[in-house]
């Protein structure tokens, strides 16, 4: 649903708590309707499916919160500008399962609409960070994983951050990888 209606909704329920409240002397009425325009109000900064589709993560049921996303067919007219960021993070997470090496553009897209907590930051910049060692661009992941760690003021992503530090400590098998089949360095050997 676009969200302009929502608003539009919004202003025909104040219309209609208003015609209650003092043409058909229903103060009750008119003060219950009035009060229900809040709710498409709300709904117009925080979108109903992001806010379920975060309902199902904390669930840890990736399924449904993909239906939830997959319910917002044009980003741009449905949502507020400032959910940008976290309709990206939240198809970011949900991919991060079953395709890990899909996160990284969407968690890119994510911080660059901007995520309002530090703890997203710190989540997004933390996948950045895996999908950076995992094509093995170092020194990326080295600057992101410090990023996240001071982004993860909470303390909820020490682990993670650990476990990833100690596989930066850790050379890379190209590197030391001999070929049993080749004895000989020289160039005419």
């Amino acid at each position: 649903m676009n969200k302009y209606i929502k608003i539009v909704v919004a202003a025909l329920l104040i219309i209609a708590g208003l015609y209650l409240m003092i043409f058909t002397r229903s103060l009750g009425w008119g003060i219950v309707v009035f009060l229900m325009s809040a709710l498409p109000i709300f709904l117009f900064f925080k979108n109903e499916n992001i806010l379920l589709a975060f309902w199902q993560l904390r669930k840890q049921d990736m399924v449904k919160a993909s239906k939830f996303l997959n319910n917002i067919t044009n980003y741009q007219t449905q949502l507020h500008k400032n959910q940008f960021g976290y309709f990206h993070y939240l198809q970011g997470l949900v991919l991060a399962q079953d395709h890990p090496t899909k996160v990284e553009p969407y968690m890119k897209k994510a911080l660059e609409y901007g995520l309002n907590m530090k703890h997203d930051r710190a989540m997004a910049t933390l996948n950045l960070a895996a999908g950076a060692l995992s094509k093995g661009r170092r020194q990326e992941g080295q600057k992101l994983l410090e990023e996240a760690k001071r982004l993860d003021t909470a303390g909820m992503m020490t682990d993670q951050i650990k476990m990833l530090k100690d596989q930066l400590k850790m050379p890379t098998m190209q590197k030391h990888m001999h070929n049993p089949n080749m004895r000989t360095r020289g160039k005419f050997s």
